[in-house]
């Protein structure tokens, strides 16, 4: 236990978004020396990172964070950027955090009996070092997005505020997470042209048999399910997650109705280079795949209904609404009216900064529970660091304080040591 020093500290808390914060709570309530460093101002993606119209896919009453759980008039609701900002700054201020903003970590390695990690403010050290920087560093964009006329404006997800950041014309978005349904939904509601390169991101009911679906699954025990109990790890681990809105009250996106409306959709994107863009001709198949996850989810539920004699209204079976007559494996931007294209295609995580020890071989945090095999270093706020939840607000405060039982057990070890 090195003795405690202007530089030195118990714990040090990496990333102060609502995981490490989270973490810090429960520190404080225990009386734990420790520090907070955030590269930007707090919750700086929230604020800054997001779209205008951004909301929650998952209603407001799986925000649980320690000690401040929605206590908002609109629990079935999905709140807006600017209310969950005023949310978490709630947060922040219920407990005071030992924070410092604008310091960016460079480098934690190993050192005796604790950690020495490179800040911009200087080197400090910890007994303890808890990861909480996330996973969305590096916005992706296909190496060939440079080969493209550069008349065509290109943008990350990450950076879209609204349709009038892009010129007039037709708008293509790559991607169908939960980001590029959402910006092309937005894209189509403000009576824009916009086109669709589809993925193979499942999809969700939004509303089914008189509830939210997440309501039923939630009741059912689908979000209690840990990842070493899960059917299909790897599955989950590598799975886009499924899509649908909370815009408007909340609502599903199927695609198909979309393109009866006038949303031109493809298959997914293999390449390209001057005005030309090439795609695989998957969209019927990515299309169904994705109703496949949007019925065996209503499956599901239908099960735990009957299972516990719920008296519940009952749903339409499912129809295909529409379905592609042909592939397309190419177009031509400018014939096609095409005058900017939105990456919504994710992020690239950077852990080149952290012990090789408590990586895997590909280069990603390896843990159980977030506690890696590196003594005194965790993750959290990753998803599936336990169950679906942990990179959600709805997991956040079992895992944070599950993390902080284990830093406190090895604290006091190190006092009486």
């Amino acid at each position: 236990m090195t003795t405690s020093s202007p530089s030195h500290y118990p714990v040090i808390i990496i990333g102060g978004g609502q995981a490490g914060l989270s973490v810090s709570w429960y520190l404080c309530a225990e009386g734990v020396e420790h520090l907070v460093l955030e590269r930007h101002a707090r919750f700086e993606s929230w604020r800054n990172n997001r779209w205008d119209s951004f909301c929650l896919v998952t209603p407001n009453w799986q925000c649980r964070l320690p000690g401040w759980p929605y206590r908002g008039s609109a629990p079935d609701g999905f709140m807006g950027k600017d209310e969950i900002v005023e949310y978490l700054d709630g947060f922040a201020a219920s407990f005071d955090p030992p924070l410092r903003e604008g310091v960016n970590v460079t480098g934690v390695r190993q050192q005796d009996d604790g950690y020495v990690i490179d800040t911009t403010i200087g080197r400090l050290t910890a007994d303890q070092v808890v990861i909480a920087t996330g996973g969305y560093d590096t916005p992706i964009t296909p190496p060939y997005a440079a080969e493209l006329d550069p008349a065509v404006v290109q943008m990350h997800s990450r950076d879209y505020r609204r349709p009038e950041q892009l010129p007039d014309g037709a708008t293509l978005i790559v991607g169908t997470g939960q980001s590029g349904v959402q910006l092309m939904d937005d894209f189509h509601l403000e009576g824009r042209e916009v086109h669709l390169a589809v993925g193979p991101a499942p999809r969700s009911p939004r509303k089914y048999r008189g509830r939210d679906a997440t309501d039923w699954l939630y009741d059912a025990g689908h979000y209690d399910i840990t990842i070493d109990r899960h059917p299909d790890p790897h599955k989950a681990l590598t799975q886009t997650n499924h899509y649908m809105s909370g815009r408007d009250g909340g609502k599903e996106i199927d695609l198909r109705r979309y393109a009866l409306e006038g949303v031109r959709l493809y298959g997914s994107v293999s390449g390209g280079g001057g005005t030309r863009l090439e795609f695989l001709p998957d969209l019927e198949k990515n299309l169904d795949d994705a109703d496949r996850s949007y019925i065996g989810i209503r499956t599901q539920i239908d099960a735990w209904i009957d299972r516990q004699g719920i008296d519940a209204p009952h749903e339409a079976p499912f129809e295909k609404l529409w379905r592609p007559e042909t592939e397309i494996t190419a177009i031509d931007l400018h014939e096609q009216g095409i005058t900017s294209i939105i990456w919504a295609i994710g992020f690239r995580p950077d852990y080149t900064w952290l012990p090789a020890g408590c990586l895997d071989t590909r280069g990603r945090p390896s843990f159980d529970r977030g506690v890696t095999k590196v003594p005194g270093l965790y993750f959290i706020g990753l998803g599936w660091l336990n169950t679906w939840g942990s990179g959600r607000f709805l997991g956040i405060d079992e895992d944070s304080r599950h993390l902080a039982a284990q830093i406190l057990t090895r604290h006091r070890a190190g006092l009486a040591a």
